[in-house]
């Protein structure tokens, strides 16, 4: 039993890493943990409404709610590893008596000294695998402290990305295209923004949880500039010049491409571009801009 409890342990630890893997250094950046933690705070953030400031911090907040569940999760995992060997596996500091240890208190609390790297000293483990053991936890733990700080600083460079884009689109639809229609300059714009519009979409696959960080106003943000992005390609597509044209097709695929992944991975819906741009805006609180 005591094995088995162990055992127990070993697999939870295992879920956690894996979840961690799977959502920052996995292509997909999707763990399924996560992505249920942030899904779930997103929809409870847009019962009070995807606006305002409430909304601002779902994405901050979703991101700490995952690192804490990761956090959880190991600690647990290793308080099942070390609680059926309590007070055999251990040797205990002056104060403290062996024979009065047996609570799963005392797992948890070598646990998170462990995954802590505190190493206080007054509990140590003497069975020669639990003092292997032991090290690997707080090895474990400084990894997701690590891998927790470098999450954090990935976000943001993507986020800027997604918002110059949406401000070079709310700048475009202000000024217009570069005149006279059909130029060198439009078709130099138009390829840019389908090169933009591309790293937008590799941000949200590689970092899903861009998604729920909501970008202010509609002027700085994607959700609400997607459908004017969509506008410029079909005007372009009937320009007389064929470097517009061309460049407008690419800037077609490309959102056609963004709309494929959020409606495969964030918003469920299979329509057309145009009715994922709209499901976007939506989900984000905005109305779509056109031309």
């Amino acid at each position: 039993m005591e094995w088995l409890i162990t055992a127990a342990g070993v697999l939870l630890v295992l879920v956690a890493l894996r979840d961690l893997f799977h959502t920052l250094w996995h292509p997909t950046g999707r763990g399924s943990l996560s992505t249920a933690v942030m899904t779930g705070l997103w929809r409870l953030v847009r019962r009070f409404g995807a606006d305002g400031t409430v909304a601002a911090l779902a994405g901050p907040l979703a991101m700490i709610a995952v690192i804490l569940m990761w956090a959880l999760i190991i600690v647990a995992g290793w308080t099942l590893v070390y609680w059926p060997h309590i007070p055999d596996g251990f040797s205990y500091g002056p104060g403290l008596r062996p024979e009065e240890r047996t609570d799963i208190v005392d797992g948890l609390y070598f646990s998170l000294v462990m995954v802590g790297t505190l190493g206080l000293g007054d509990i140590a483990p003497t069975d020669a695998w639990l003092r292997v053991a032991a090290p690997l936890e707080a090895l474990i733990g400084f990894a997701l402290l690590t891998a927790a700080v470098s999450w954090i600083s990935q976000i943001y460079p993507a986020l800027t990305r997604r918002r110059l884009l949406a401000t070079r689109l709310s700048s475009l639809r202000t000024t217009g295209l570069p005149p006279p229609p059909g130029t060198t300059a439009t078709a130099v714009l138009l390829q840019q923004l389908a090169e933009d519009v591309n790293h937008v979409r590799i941000d949200l696959t590689q970092h899903a949880e861009t998604y729920y960080f909501h970008d202010g106003e509609p002027d700085t943000a994607l959700a609400a500039m997607a459908d004017y992005a969509a506008d410029l390609a079909v005007q372009g597509q009937h320009s007389r010049e064929a470097a517009v044209r061309m460049s407008a097709a690419m800037l077609g695929k490309a959102l056609e491409n963004l709309a494929a992944t959020l409606g495969t991975y964030f918003l469920r819906t299979d329509g057309t571009p145009r009715q994922t741009f709209a499901a976007y805006a939506a989900d984000h609180g905005y109305t779509p801009v056109r031309a």
